[in-house]
């Protein structure tokens, strides 16, 4: 294996640090009393002034796609879900919880698109199959993990003593705080789900993000602007959290092409594979520099998501190998019927007579 093949690695890798460094500076940026809503507007106008340059000079001596009115309903709902009330959803939660809580209860996303996707008849499940029992014991497992999570602490593990800041009130709040995390992977679940069909409707992916990030920047405004009225909300108080806004909106630009050329080489499933790296380095960067502290329930409750994570996936790529080699047998079975053709109409119609005894 050369290194050619070791680079979607080394990407995916980095790219699950970029991830664990937004999800860690923006709690920090949080806990210096930064709205979450605010946050979420700088860091998607952010992501857009660094997107849209690439997405023009990307398309330049080439037909872009047409936007009609009802495209840009469908971008603007997938905007909505995906990224206004998704984001706005997941950092509240990442200031009420903690940024291991926030980071493992990601990885419910495939879990809870299967679940969605079989109520909207877009998965089949077959008892008989070993994949389809696969999906079902990982999303149990899924489920499981993110209940103990949230329900079931137990005793501490690391950082027993309380440092400073806001323990006494992340105590208070870790219930309310998993539950806003898991409204963001239903949100994240439903944008998958829905990006199905706005990609059919206009493909340019890399002109779609642009468009997200613009409409969900006016959006996540909007809702800021009702939610806190108060003008002095907006202001950024410190370096930090000027510092976190870029890094966010640095972070989903790096990411979106990164991810997007690992999925273009080596798929979906193997993209979604490194979720869980983020959840450890998220888990052991919060612990020894942030002090967060380290519970048994959510340590095992944290395990469990990854390991019906993986399950899931296990499922999914059984999946992707029986379309695989159902394309292969009709291919072959095209190819084959071809030849036949060409050979039988290579024999002549009537036989040789000198060839008859």
């Amino acid at each position: 294996m050369g290194f050619e093949e070791y680079k979607p690695i080394i990407v995916m890798v980095v790219c699950q640090f970029i991830y664990s460094g937004v999800t860690l500076t923006g709690r920090a940026a949080l806990l210096q009393d930064m709205s979450s809503r605010v946050f979420v507007v700088y860091r998607q106008s952010i992501a857009f002034f660094i997107i849209a340059p690439i997405a023009i000079f990307s398309r330049r001596g080439t037909k872009g796609c047409f936007m009609g009115w009802k495209t840009f309903g469908l971008i603007s709902l997938l905007s909505f879900v995906g990224v206004t009330v998704n984001q706005n959803v997941y950092f509240e939660g990442l200031y009420l919880s903690s940024s291991s809580a926030a980071s493992a209860l990601a990885n419910l996303v495939p879990a809870i698109t299967f679940i969605m996707a079989y109520i909207l008849g877009l998965e089949k499940v077959e008892l008989r199959s070993m994949r389809s029992v696969a999906k079902i014991i990982g999303t149990i497992c899924c489920v499981s993990g993110a209940a103990a999570m949230a329900l079931l602490k137990g005793p501490k593990l690391l950082n027993t003593i309380e440092f400073h800041n806001n323990n006494q009130t992340t105590k208070d709040t870790w219930f309310l705080g998993c539950l806003f995390l898991l409204g963001s992977t239903f949100c994240w679940s439903i944008w998958l789900i829905l990006q199905v069909h706005v990609t059919a409707c206009y493909p340019d992916h890399l002109s779609l993000t642009a468009w997200m990030c613009l409409i969900a920047a006016i959006q996540s405004g909007i809702l800021t602007l009702i939610v806190e009225p108060n003008t002095s909300s907006w202001k950024l108080t410190s370096p930090l959290q000027l510092f976190c806004c870029f890094y966010a909106g640095l972070g989903s630009a790096v990411t979106f092409f990164a991810q997007a050329w690992c999925i273009a080489r080596r798929g979906p499933l193997f993209s979604a594979m490194f979720n869980p790296l983020c959840t450890v380095i998220v888990t052991v960067f919060a612990c020894v520099f942030v002090h967060e502290e380290l519970y048994t329930g959510s340590l095992l409750g944290g395990l469990a998501v990854i390991v019906g994570l993986y399950v899931v996936l296990w499922g999914k790529a059984k999946d992707h190998e029986d379309v695989i080699s159902e394309d292969q047998s009709s291919q072959l079975a095209s190819d084959n019927s071809t030849i036949s053709c060409i050979i039988d109409l290579g024999v002549p119609l009537l036989p040789d007579k000198t060839s008859i005894n």
